[in-house]
């Protein structure tokens, strides 16, 4: 331990600054581990609590405030950048959105403990048009909450983190091995999670092209709009979709309509494969995700409809 707070000594809060504001923008980086080891080096006599926590916390939010900025800016399109930067399996776009719908700007107040809700919730505000005020207030709670708790864990379990480097340290060399071996792992833990779920996603996607061509020809089909209702009020939908909550609600005779094809807002698709899984379940053939979603539909120019 005494190399590591020599070291922190040397770099100062500066290093947890930047470490967590790197993590924040979005790269898989343990932030939470350098929060317990700041607060077991505050105990043992270096920065103040409050110091560590307020830099933390103010790498929070000037992260947090670049996305809501970029969010007000770019709309929904951001949230496909932020999933796409993230480890956390991307179903986010669509789960955040509900989240949202229930509690508004509060969500930040817990969201950086969920893995996968911080990631996006922070744009999700920028998107939605939530005031700057309440996004503050709400995610300057969140910060400091997600920020202090790590650093009290630190100062309470200093003694057991100090154990830790001792035996690391009586190791020497292998104990640095080992310590970037807990990162590889770390990183390798994310990445392997990310990539079950894409497999458990996978499904054969229907671009927008052939769509567009299969609704031209008039043949037989059903487009399915897997949004949230405040996602479509915002992007609008593709003419003709119906909504996937409606379809639950009463699917007499869909099942004659041909083929179906499913839409979200969510990158790779996520969402659109989980609802045409639920679709198949409930007896429609063929069901296909449309490859980029809704935002490829626009991007492609094609004519959009407001629901009523």
């Amino acid at each position: 331990m005494a190399t590591v707070i020599g070291w922190l000594e040397h770099v100062g809060v500066t290093f947890v600054f930047l470490f967590v504001l790197l993590e924040q923008a979005g790269l898989p980086l343990p932030a939470y581990p350098l929060l317990i080891i700041a607060g077991a080096w505050s105990a043992q006599g270096g920065a103040p609590y409050a110091s560590i926590t307020a830099v933390a916390v103010a790498a929070c939010l000037i992260a947090d405030l670049g996305w809501y900025v970029t969010g007000r800016r770019l709309g929904s399109r951001v949230l496909r950048a932020m999933c796409r930067l993230t480890l956390e399996p991307d179903s986010c776009v669509s789960d955040t959105e509900r989240m949202f719908t229930r509690f508004g700007t509060r969500v930040l107040a817990f969201a950086k403990f969920v893995p996968g809700l911080g990631a996006v919730a922070t744009a999700m505000s920028g998107v939605v048009g939530a005031p700057l005020g309440g996004f503050l207030l709400y995610d300057l709670i969140g910060a400091t909450l997600w920020a202090g708790v790590g650093i009290a864990l630190g100062v309470i379990f200093h003694d057991a983190v100090d154990s830790v480097f001792v035996e690391l340290a009586a190791l020497g060399r292998l104990g640095a091995i080992l310590i970037l071996g807990i990162f590889a792992a770390f990183l390798t833990l994310k990445w392997w999670r990310r990539h079950q779920f894409f497999h458990e996603l996978r499904m054969s996607r229907i671009s927008v092209g052939e769509l567009s061509r299969l609704r031209e020809a008039g043949r037989p089909l059903m487009v399915i709009d897997a949004r949230p209702s405040e996602s479509r009020a915002r992007d609008g939908m593709i003419p003709g979709a119906v909504a996937f909550e409606m379809l639950e609600k009463d699917a007499t005779g869909a099942g004659n309509r041909g083929e179906v094809v499913v839409y979200c807002a969510c990158p790779n698709e996520a969402t659109a494969a989980r609802v045409a899984k639920r679709l198949i379940s409930m007896g429609f053939h063929p069901v296909r995700p449309l490859a980029g979603g809704i935002h490829a539909w626009l991007d492609a120019g094609l004519a959009i409809e407001r629901p009523r």
